[in-house]
């Protein structure tokens, strides 16, 4: 991994995600990248050309690039206190590097999602946190790239005790192969398994003899597979685990996907660091 994406807002959540993510780049060697994405302002078009509208225009414009400049500190801030070199253009060293961008997160993770190795971002913690929520959901859907999703409960590091979430899928094979960097620089790596290797995919065994031509030595947690995501988490809290892998799964392909149950409860309900791919 050479460059981590980070959405930035001047919110707490985002300076757990920028500590946590700087520690991943500093690891593995990468870049930091920091974007503020902010919302178009108010469009007068089709509106009375009146000194009301145009004075709300300008309200809009002003917070909008006050929302930009505390971002920028933020992320400024966070570089400089774990000595992060901040870089003007991108280099084959790693560095922190800022930029900012108007539109949607789905427009603009569908572009710039492309063009990193990894994503970071928050948890919402509820419904009513939609911004968190749309940049959550944009990231996974519309990047093609693996997902970071952290807690919004502080978590210094991730990734020193791996678990990999494993059922034979295509989808949980992609998301192996995309954290390798991170299973490989890991202190451990666990396979939890729920129920029999009875799928059409590679089994448990087969997963682990994989990793090891990457040097990379797992132990194993079985379950009896009778209530998937109950057994997943309590053998991520049996192995000390911090970081979750898995594969992002969905019902649907279409736009408006309705994730499963696993990962649907992974995303919005699990409070731990997850790590998902979803093709």
């Amino acid at each position: 991994m050479r460059v981590i994406l980070v959405p930035v807002a001047n919110r707490p959540e985002c300076t757990n995600a920028l500590k946590v993510a700087f520690k991943l780049a500093n690891k593995l060697g990468a870049s930091l990248s920091g974007c503020h994405i902010r919302a178009h302002s108010y469009s007068n078009v089709g509106l009375p050309d009146t000194s009301e509208s145009k004075a709300a225009a300008a309200k809009k414009d002003k917070q909008l690039a006050k929302n930009g400049a505390a971002a920028k500190k933020l992320f400024t801030q966070i570089a400089e206190g774990v000595d992060y070199p901040l870089v003007k253009k991108p280099s084959t060293k790693p560095g922190a590097y800022w930029f900012e961008k108007v539109g949607s997160p789905d427009k603009m993770l569908s572009i710039l999602g492309p063009m990193a190795d990894l994503i970071v971002v928050s948890r919402p913690t509820s419904k009513k946190e939609k911004p968190a929520l749309a940049f959550m959901l944009a990231a996974l859907l519309n990047s093609s790239r693996p997902v970071l999703v952290l807690p919004k409960s502080r978590k210094s590091e991730v990734g020193r005790r791996i678990s990999i979430a494993w059922n034979q899928s295509a989808e949980a094979a992609q998301a192996v192969a995309a954290a390798m960097p991170l299973l490989q620089a890991a202190d451990a790596v666990n396979i939890i398994t729920c129920g029999p290797d009875a799928g059409g995919g590679p089994n448990a065994t087969q997963l682990a003899n994989y990793l090891k031509f990457w040097g990379v030595k797992t132990t194993r947690s079985k379950t009896k597979g009778n209530k998937d995501v109950k057994e997943i988490l309590q053998a991520y809290e049996d192995f000390d685990s911090d970081l979750l892998v898995m594969g992002a799964y969905s019902r649907s392909r279409l736009r408006q996907l309705i994730f499963g149950g696993v990962t649907e409860y992974m995303l919005r309900q699990a409070n731990i660091p997850v790590f998902m791919l979803h093709s």
